[in-house]
C-alpha cells in the first residue's frame, strides 16, 4: 500500500492469500479496492465461499466479486441455470456485501465474450500481453467488446506467467508498459515472489508512460517466434 498499490486481488483458490490480507490490512482496508472470486458454479456454494471469504479477509464487503476462471460453455450453463452462481452474485450485490460483479479467464476468448452476452458485468480480468495477438487473441476480441460495454478491464498474464521476461523475451518494463498502453485497460495484476519484485513492479506502474504504436508493434513482432510458449495458458 505504501508503494501506491491499491487494487488487491485474491480468491479462495489462492492458498492462504485471504488470511494474509485479513491479518495485514486492519484500518487500511479502506485504502484499497479489494477483489475476490468464486470458483463454485452454484448459488449456494458461492454464497458459502463469500461468507468464508469475508470472515477470512476481516471485512464486511468486497469491492468486486468475480466468477473465477471461466473455461467452457458448461461453466456458463451451470452459472446461468436455475440455482447457478449468477444468482449468488446478484443477491450479494443487492445486499451490499459486494459492490461490483466481474468475470475472469485466460483460457478461451469466446467463453468470456459469451459471458458478457449473458449478463451486464462491471469488469473483466483477462490475459493480456505482448504475445497475445498471435494466438486466440483476447486483445482482438474481448478487449474491444469490454470497451463497447463499458467494462473495467484488468490485465493478467502480463509477463506470460514469467515466460515473457528474460532470454528470448522482453523486459518487465516493456511487458507492463505494453499492456497498460492498450485501450481501455484500467490496471494489471502481477504475481510477485519477493518484496523486491513488488517494489520493481510498483515503480514501473508509477513511472508509466504510454508506448507508441510503433513500439507496441515491435513488442508483438519480438514475441511471435515463441508465442506458443508465452501463451501456454490458453485452451489449445
Amino acid at each position: 500500500i505504501d508503494q501506491g498499490v491499491n487494487y488487491c486481488d485474491t480468491a479462495p483458490a489462492y492458498a492462504s492469500s485471504m488470511d494474509y490480507y485479513g491479518a495485514a490490512l486492519g484500518e487500511r482496508r479502506q485504502e484499497i479496492f479489494l477483489a475476490s472470486k468464486t470458483h463454485d458454479r452454484t448459488r449456494d456454494g458461492s454464497l458459502r465461499l463469500l461468507d468464508d471469504s469475508l470472515r477470512r479477509l476481516r471485512t464486511n464487503h468486497l469491492d468486486l466479486w468475480q466468477l473465477h476462471d471461466l473455461r467452457t460453455n458448461d461453466d456458463l450453463d451451470r452459472i446461468f441455470s436455475k440455482g447457478g452462481a449468477i444468482e449468488a452474485l446478484v443477491e450479494a450485490r443487492d445486499e451490499g456485501r459486494v459492490r461490483s460483479l466481474g468475470i475472469t479467464g485466460h483460457h478461451d476468448p469466446e467463453i468470456l465474450l459469451e459471458a458478457m452476452r449473458r449478463f451486464e458485468f462491471d469488469t473483466v480480468l483477462v490475459a493480456l500481453n505482448a504475445a497475445d495477438k498471435h494466438r486466440l487473441s483476447f486483445i482482438r476480441t474481448v478487449l474491444p467488446e469490454a470497451q463497447r460495454r463499458g467494462l473495467g478491464v484488468i490485465g493478467m498474464k502480463v509477463y506470460g506467467a514469467g515466460t515473457l521476461i528474460g532470454p528470448g523475451g522482453i523486459t518487465s518494463d516493456q511487458a507492463m508498459r505494453y499492456v497498460l498502453s492498450l485501450p481501455g485497460v484500467s490496471t494489471v495484476v502481477i504475481g510477485c515472489g519477493t518484496p523486491v519484485e513488488v517494489e520493481q513492479n510498483a515503480r514501473i506502474a508509477r513511472e508509466f508512460e504510454p508506448m507508441s504504436s510503433a513500439g507496441m508493434q515491435a513488442m508483438e513482432t519480438s514475441t511471435e517466434k515463441n508465442a506458443g510458449q508465452f501463451t501456454s495458458y490458453k485452451v489449445r
